[in-house]
Order: structure tokens, then C-alpha cells, then sequence
């Protein structure tokens, strides 16, 4: 099959470009810097024209107020250009617990980008991750403060990229769920006790303090972020560290 990956150059988007061309498909990928731009619409039509399946991973490029109009105004043209191109699937990547909080503008940004798919012209899957191994080294600089690091005792599932790209590329290749697939890490931790975990493995001698308060997850009430039923990867967090 041939697929058009949006956002195809990025953390997830290159490894699925990766594993679909490795499965004998052909994934092309597309961004900003291949002349492809979500926003204006330029390049899109071309992209995506003679695609079986449209993969968007495309991210907006701040997590506050504005990032509803991105996903809005991306996904409308994505969706023009796919249904002129005669595309039969189109596969987002979002966000387990989305839609459970309210207080984060980014959680609402995506929770809305589901909606505009759901509500759309074409098959579509979503594929829900948990929060991305890679992303704690920004996690622990959000609160860093000297030698502390603070951190609230939200509950995290950490997922590898890698086992993030292996979800994307199946369901991508598969028939259309016309719904979610949650997928997340083997191991649930407080994050604190992750940012303790991430600073022993790396010899950083800081401090974390739990503090309820600090930084974008003080805002996640309970568990939402974790799905005890989602597909398991098999990454494990220590092991990913190593």
C-alpha cells in the first residue's frame, strides 16, 4: 500500500516511515521541510495523492491557547486534500486521557483534532499513547530550580517511541478501527518517582521534591493518564534507559 506520512520526518514519524517501507509498503514522508505545510494547505493535494492511507503526525508547535486553531485549521485541510485524493484511511496519534483534562488547553487541543476525524468523510483510527520515554529530560527542565527538581505524584504509564511507531505502522496497515486503540508502557509510576529513577541512571545529583503543584501535570486528576487495558509494550522503563 502506499501511504502518505504528514509529519513524516519527526520523533514518530521517521520510525514509522521506517517499519511501513520495512513491511514492503510505500510510506512517503512530508513536512515543512519537504515543501508540505498543514496550515496554508500548500503541498497537501500533492502529498497525499495517490495515497491508500494518510498517517498525520504532525504536532502543534505550542502547547497553550493557540494549539486548538492548529489542529482545527490542519486537520480541515487534511481532510479536503485526503477525500479529493480518494484516500480510504487516515490515522491520527493522540493522547490517552485526553479528554479527561480539562484544564490543559493542549489535552482540549487534541481531544478536539478526534472529533474534527471522528466527524469526517473518511475511515479513520486513532491511536491513544501514553506519555513518551523521550520526553522526560523536558518533564524534569519544566520545574528544575538549582539543585531541585519539582514534581508532582501524577500517575505515568512511559511508553518507548519506538514501541509508540510499531503501534502506528499496524494500525495504519490494517483495516480502519472507525475508533481508539490505547496502547502504553508495561510499568505505571508516580512521576515523580520517575524523575528519581531518570536522575540516579544519569548520575545527576539534584533533588526531586513532590510538590502537587508543579508543572503541566499538576493539573491531571487521578489516573487518566494511564490505562492498565491498553495494548502493553514490551519496553520497560529501566531498560530503556540503559
Amino acid at each position: 500500500m502506499k501511504f502518505a506520512v504528514i509529519g513524516g520526518t519527526g520523533l514518530i514519524g521517521s520510525q514509522v516511515v521506517k517499519n511501513l517501507n520495512a513491511a514492503g509498503h510505500e510510506a512517503v514522508p512530508h513536512s515543512q521541510s519537504t515543501g508540505v505545510d498543514v496550515i496554508s494547505g500548500q503541498g497537501l493535494d500533492e502529498a497525499v495523492a495517490g495515497a491508500d492511507v494518510v498517517v498525520n503526525l504532525t504536532n502543534s508547535p505550542t502547547f497553550d491557547e493557540a494549539s486548538p486553531a492548529f489542529f482545527q485549521t490542519s486537520m480541515d485541510n487534511l481532510l479536503a486534500a485526503a477525500k479529493k485524493g480518494g484516500v480510504g484511511h487516515f490515522v491520527i496519534l493522540s493522547i490517552v486521557g485526553t479528554d479527561q483534562v480539562p484544564e490543559l488547553d493542549y489535552y482540549q487541543a487534541k481531544a478536539l483534532q478526534e472529533k474534527i476525524l471522528a466527524a469526517g468523510p473518511i475511515p479513520y483510527s486513532i491511536v491513544r499513547a501514553t506519555q513518551f520515554m523521550e520526553f522526560m529530560d523536558a518533564v524534569l527542565s519544566w520545574t528544575a530550580d538549582g539543585d531541585t527538581v519539582r514534581l508532582p505524584a501524577t500517575p505515568i504509564q512511559p511508553i518507548a517511541s519506538k514501541d509508540v511507531a510499531n503501534a502506528v505502522a499496524e494500525v495504519a496497515a490494517g483495516t480502519p478501527l472507525n475508533g481508539i486503540r490505547n496502547i502504553g508502557g508495561p510499568e505505571i509510576f508516580p512521576l515523580d518517582e520517575l524523575g528519581r529513577i531518570t536522575l540516579s541512571h544519569k548520575s545527576d545529583g539534584r533533588t526531586v521534591v513532590t510538590d502537587p503543584t508543579a508543572g503541566m501535570f499538576a493539573a491531571v486528576k487521578g489516573d487518566v493518564l494511564t490505562d492498565k487495558q491498553a495494548h502493553l509494550a514490551p519496553t520497560r522503563y529501566t531498560d530503556w534507559l540503559s
